[in-house]
């Protein structure tokens, strides 16, 4: 019996390793569905890296709680058509799916049609985002070059680089300045 759980889990590292990071689909955490999409396209130059600045989650169920209530805000108080940002990482180290792939988000005015949004969830002035939350992100950021939704060269930024903002928080800012993408 130990075999086949050892063969199934080589099997799911292969699929993972071959067509992107394991995403948990909007329907798996609870969400709901858009009240309208627009299309990104490919190639994009971009990508910028947030935090939430809410309630950091450490397991499934907890980051599923945290990811309706920020679509709930996003939609209902600040009127879009969805959760702002394409993809969020939860303490749980899952990534999480927000818009998606190929759906223009609202997480970076002036820079929503031409880059993802990447969120962490948590306040990151406060927290630190663990090696899995950092995998994480790196492995969909990776998935993104793979499926052409942008270019291998992109330039990573964080949110505080293209508005007046703290986001990503302090901890996390100090955590995207070593990869290899980002510029100043």
């Amino acid at each position: 019996m130990a075999n086949k759980a050892i063969i199934l889990l080589a099997v799911l590292l292969c699929a993972q390793a071959v067509f992107g990071v394991a995403v948990v689909s909007k329907s798996a955490w609870g969400g709901r569905a858009p009240r309208s999409k627009t299309t990104l396209g490919n190639n994009l130059s971009y990508a910028v890296i947030h935090h939430t600045a809410g309630n950091y989650c450490s397991t499934r169920a907890a980051c599923a709680q945290e990811l309706r209530n920020i679509q709930s805000d996003h939609m209902d108080s600040l009127g879009w058509p969805d959760i702002g940002y394409n993809f969020l990482i939860g303490g749980d180290g899952a990534v999480y799916e927000g818009r998606g792939w190929n759906v223009v988000g609202a997480h970076a005015t002036n820079w929503n049609s031409k880059s993802i949004g990447i969120s962490f969830l948590g306040n990151y002035n406060h927290n630190t985002a663990t090696s899995a939350m950092i995998n994480a992100a790196k492995g969909i950021l990776a998935d993104a070059v793979s499926r052409g939704q942008i270019v291998s060269g992109y330039i990573l930024y964080g949110h505080r680089q293209v508005s007046a903002t703290e986001c990503p928080g302090t901890t996390l800012w100090n955590e995207i300045r070593t990869w290899s993408n980002w510029r100043a």
